[in-house]
């Protein structure tokens, strides 16, 4: 791992997630992990088990009509709600999306959009989050909520 200075850093260890800057965080994924979120322009400001913040460009992500596409929010709000039970899990547990759902209360044609998710439920093979995305106003755009199931590491082959 480098930092911004390009120096190489030592590899954090999975044992202490909870202590991580995003940066270290984004380090421990497996190589290739995130070109979606690339992609999307997706950028983490804020990272726990409890709650995932981040921004989106709707530049890029819009449907035909030019508005931000529903798919899009619904890649922000899996990353966020993957990212906190993947925090909850470690180190012992892979976290695993099993159900993910979206009401879009209104539509975005440009700017940024930002995504927070709060946990709603951390168990030992379960965590919950409800993700709020919302425009520059403040104004709710989408509302999810996002399952994921913590299987212990040796269970997947």
């Amino acid at each position: 791992m480098t930092d911004s200075s390009g120096a190489s850093q030592a590899r954090p260890d999975p044992a202490d997630v909870a202590d991580l800057t995003i940066e270290q965080f984004v380090a421990l994924m497996p190589e290739g992990m995130g070109r979606l979120n690339d992609t999307m322009g997706i950028v983490l400001t804020e990272i726990s088990a409890q709650r995932v913040v981040a921004t989106m460009p709707v530049e890029g992500n819009t449907q035909p009509y030019g508005l931000l596409h529903g798919g899009a929010s619904v890649v922000l709000a899996e990353t966020l709600g993957s990212v906190g039970s993947a925090l909850h899990a470690a180190p012992d547990r892979l976290s695993v999306g099993v159900d993910i759902n979206a009401t879009h209360h209104r539509a975005v044609r440009s700017g940024t959009v930002t995504g927070v998710a709060t946990a709603v439920h951390l168990g030992r093979t379960m965590a919950s989050y409800e993700v709020v995305i919302t425009d520059e106003r403040g104004k709710r755009v989408c509302t999810s909520r996002i399952t994921c199931a913590l299987v212990p590491l040796d269970r997947i082959s």
